[in-house]
């Protein structure tokens, strides 16, 4: 992935949890956990219609994410990025995957009845790996 460290891609391939960041209609920050995942050159994140990420993230794309892997903290990955995209199309199925790797279930067994799922790409602008 161009814009982040070739030493952190496991962090966004194995079961590490990321923490991201949006912005409130009020100008405030919101902070949500998230499975993460990417495709080579966006970062892949998945919601539902309706909730926070997802409304913050139409009515304002910019986006921080941090990840720490629980082995050695002191390496943390921080990105700052926009969600480029927005869509339903192959939503469920990578929400599907996510599962699989992060509790080793498919499907994901906590949909709600009429659930429509989001896979939101995130394009990263900038990244750093470790402390400095």
């Amino acid at each position: 992935m161009a814009s982040i460290p070739e030493e952190a891609v496991h962090l966004l391939e194995g079961r590490h949890l990321a923490h991201v960041g949006t912005v409130n209609a009020d100008g405030s920050p919101q902070v949500t956990p998230v499975w993460v995942d990417h495709d080579g050159e966006t970062i892949l994140i998945n919601t539902a219609t309706g909730r926070v990420k997802e409304k913050n993230l139409s009515r304002d794309p910019r986006v921080s994410i941090s990840i720490v892997d629980a082995d050695n903290p002191y390496q943390p990955l921080t990105i700052k990025g926009r969600a480029v995209e927005l869509t339903n199309e192959g939503a469920d199925a990578h929400i599907n995957q996510l599962s699989k790797r992060y509790i080793d279930e498919d499907p994901y067994p906590f949909r709600q009845p009429g659930e429509e799922r989001i896979l939101v790409r995130i394009k990263p602008e900038k990244a750093s790996y470790g402390m400095g």
